[in-house]
C-alpha cells in the first residue's frame, strides 16, 4: 500500500514542468538559468516548482559562486518506483488466483 509520503511525493513530480525538470536533472547537474533555457518557464515560476522539489527532497542544490545548481536525488526516485513495482506484484499475484470480490 501506498504511504501518505509516497502519494504526496507523487503529487509533487505528477505537474508536467516538475516531471520535466525531474527528467532533465536525471541527464545533468543544471543551474536554474540551464532549466529556464530548456523549460521556456519564466524564472519565478521556475523558482516556485525548484522550491517544491526541494522541499520534497527530490532534489538538492549545491552552491557554485553566484549561481545554484540543482540535481536529483536518486533514492527519492528509486523508493516511489519501489512503491509502484510493489503495486505491480501485488497486481500480478492477484490475477495468478483469480480473486475477487463477490458482488451482493
Amino acid at each position: 500500500m501506498m504511504t501518505s509520503v509516497e502519494a504526496d511525493l507523487l503529487r509533487v513530480v505528477a505537474d508536467p514542468l516538475r516531471l520535466r525538470i525531474v527528467t532533465l536533472l536525471a541527464e545533468e547537474t543544471l543551474c536554474t538559468t540551464h532549466l529556464v533555457e530548456e523549460t521556456g518557464a519564466r524564472q519565478t515560476n521556475l523558482s516556485n516548482h525548484l522550491r517544491v522539489l526541494r522541499e520534497a527532497g527530490v532534489v538538492e542544490t549545491e552552491p557554485c559562486g553566484r549561481f545554484t545548481y540543482y540535481k536529483l536525488r536518486p533514492e527519492v526516485i528509486d523508493a516511489l518506483a519501489a512503491s509502484f513495482a510493489g503495486l505491480a506484484d501485488t497486481a500480478r499475484a492477484t490475477l495468478d488466483t483469480d480473486r475477487k470480490r463477490p458482488c451482493p
